[in-house]
């Protein structure tokens, strides 16, 4: 049955390619049942191949052809499918219908209807193609792949000058983090002779183990995956790619392009186990990262954007969890993510559907009696991000802040901070929009209503996995207490390095007990500051206090960026332009053209026309020819 993962990327491409060339001349009905059902049959099929998997955990290479033959250098176009394969297969293909089906409401008045189904499914492609890769030169192709389609997508309204930088600045900065991925690979395969996985992995040998070169591999791969995945200093795409629509936020940010870069060290599990310096450093860049967003979340007013920087801390906590071995736990969270994240972005994008496109929390309010559904759908993603148990959330964040908690007790109070602030910017987000009273306009008021069954439909879905998919990762002492096993550690155990927990019952009763107590506490708060004494964000044109101010807007980290960074290297190139360019090497040209212009000006009077100059030419020459002839012969007579 795992030979049938060949046909999982194969049904997004046809899709594609259908709707690219003739979707212009098919109703839109056609269109989406194409785009969507072409992604619902490839989660059958993964949801075929994720059950053999449970059955039997095995790893199968599935060799397509011979892709590059050179010398020694061989890489084949192969799938390799195993119990992490699995895994992401069904969440990118499962959360990725719901957005697709999402879309046929969201997108319906949309001018350009068949360009954004082509561009999803095309990312959907890309996306498959990098987590069913069997080497790192082919998840190069699906990593630059998603890369392409990411910018395709946030500049969708290209017309718009704001979006189409924002396409741009994601654009560029990945490719900051897919140089070192490519160089990566490099070193990967003068190290190893080989980029398959298996021919890797297999040779990691006691000689390398935590030596210099695995840490530079790791290191260079990390660079990869702070790009793709937003962490510092590579994260100030991701908020700005809400310029998409929002099926493309809800896409991006929580089932495909920012999971490859977890996925991408979840698979190098190996490696990464082995390189202890760079381990630390991805724990230190994950916590920072989460901190900082979560920091900035609190903030925020534009009600993608509040989401926006929860991607980015959250993406923040399981780079910590990566870091400290808990490769299991990071996986885990990124499927509960995938289904409470997605969740809320389709919400969000619910709530500015029935506000008329309007995005700002502090004129929204009120909107629960309105819009029932997404009310109540949107309250069970917040509850489940925050980390509340039973939903999903508690389960993932549990496991992941007790492995922390195992290895670094510093590290562990941070994440636990981070986590806490997630708790409160969430509810203040949800308090803000859906309770007290409606402050929109009149017109926003009378037009306010709940979304059609296409996009509530797959809001419902998502609920329910963000309720119940935490059980597949039951807290292990716990479980182990009450008979019942940790589906997931067992299940990857295949795949993935186990980290075994060196925490008994109590502890770890005592860590859910205290994180739980803590986050009811802070909602508390939120919901004393937003719903008691109704307090409302200040307007962008009151003054704000200088803290608030400077979180406000970010930290500046862009302006900073823009004048440490951008400025320093558009003077360098004007220099450049200027006088290694234009003075040197178009100086250069110039200057041999030149010299042959002026060559040519000098010889063209020999070319004029006329028979009697030519005639003079000719016996001037023969005379010379002559003088030169008897001159030789003399001097050899004497």
């Amino acid at each position: 049955m795992d030979q049938l993962a060949i046909f999982i990327p194969l049904f997004p491409l046809i899709s594609f390619l259908i709707i690219a060339l003739l979707g212009k001349k098919v109703p839109k009905i056609v269109i989406s049942s194409i785009a969507v059902g072409s992604v619902i049959i490839a989660f059958f099929i993964s949801f075929i191949i994720l059950f053999t998997q449970i059955q039997n955990q095995h790893t199968v290479q599935i060799n397509l052809f011979d892709w590059i033959t050179v010398v020694n250098f061989k890489v084949s176009f192969a799938f390799l499918v195993d119990p992490l394969t699995s895994i992401f297969l069904c969440v990118i293909t499962g959360v990725g219908s719901l957005i697709h089906l999402y879309s046929v409401g969201y997108m319906h008045d949309e001018e350009d209807y068949a360009r954004f189904f082509s561009y999803l499914n095309l990312f959907v492609f890309f996306m498959l193609i990098l987590v069913l890769a069997n080497n790192l030169l082919l998840m190069f192709v699906g990593w630059e792949g998603v890369g392409l389609c990411s910018y395709l997508l946030i500049g969708f309204w290209y017309k718009n000058q704001e979006y189409s930088k924002a396409a741009n600045k994601a654009f560029i900065m990945n490719r900051i983090g897919d140089l070192g991925f490519l160089l990566g690979i490099f070193l990967t395969f003068g190290v190893f002779g080989s980029l398959n996985f298996t021919d890797i992995f297999t040779n990691t040998n006691e000689i390398l183990q935590n030596g210099p070169l695995i840490t530079a591999i790791t290191l260079l791969l990390f660079i990869g995956a702070m790009g793709k995945s937003a962490q510092i200093p590579l994260y100030t795409w991701l908020p700005d790619a809400m310029a998409g629509p929002t099926p493309v936020s809800a896409l991006i940010h929580a089932a495909t392009m920012v999971t490859a870069g977890i996925y991408l060290i979840a698979r190098c599990n190996v490696l990464f186990s082995s390189a202890i310096f760079t381990s630390n450093f991805i724990a230190i860049i994950g916590v920072a990262t989460s901190l900082l967003a979560a920091i900035i979340a609190m903030q925020q007013n534009d009600i993608k954007k509040v989401l926006a920087y929860s991607t980015v801390s959250q993406l923040g906590l399981i780079f910590l969890a990566l870091g400290v071995g808990a490769y299991t736990a990071g996986a885990f969270h990124v499927v509960t993510h995938a289904f409470f994240k997605a969740l809320l972005f389709l919400g969000a994008g619910s709530v500015i559907h029935g506000m008329g496109g309007e995005q700002d929390i502090r004129k929204m309010g009120g909107l629960k009696s309105g819009m029932p559904i997404t009310h109540i759908t949107f309250l069970i993603g917040t509850i489940a991000i925050s980390g509340i148990p039973p939903l999903a959330g508690f389960f993932s964040k549990d496991q992941m802040l007790a492995s922390v908690y195992d290895s670094n007790k510093i590290l562990f109070v941070l994440g636990l901070v981070a986590s806490l602030m997630t708790s409160f910017y969430m509810f203040r987000l949800y308090f803000l929009t859906f309770q007290g009273k409606f402050r929109g306009t009149e017109d926003q008021k009378h037009h306010l209503h709940e979304s059609p069954i296409s996009m509530t439909l797959p809001l419902i879905k998502l609920a329910f996995l963000s309720i119940f998919s935490g059980l597949i990762g039951f807290p292990h002492e716990l479980g182990k207490a009450l008979g019942i096993p940790n589906f997931l550690d067992h299940f990857l155990e295949h795949s993935i390095h186990p980290k075994h927990l060196h925490i008994n019952l109590n502890t770890e009763m005592m860590l859910m007990a205290v994180t739980t107590v803590l986050i009811l506490i802070v909602i508390f708060f939120a919901r004393h500051l937003f719903v008691t004494k109704q307090r409302v964000p200040l307007s962008d044109e009151d003054p704000m206090p200088l803290a608030k101010e400077v979180i406000y807007n970010k930290f500046y980290v862009d302006e900073l960026y823009q004048i440490f960074i951008v400025k320093p290297i558009f003077s360098f190139s004007r220099l450049m332009q200027k006088f290694v360019e234009k003075l040197g090497i178009n100086g250069f040209i110039n200057s041999v053209a030149d010299i042959i212009i002026r060559l040519g000006n000098a010889l063209k009077i020999t070319q004029s026309g006329a028979t009697s100059k030519y005639i003079i030419v000719m016996v001037l020459a023969m005379v010379i020819f002559i003088i030169y002839k008897f001159y030789f012969l003399i001097y050899n007579l004497k």
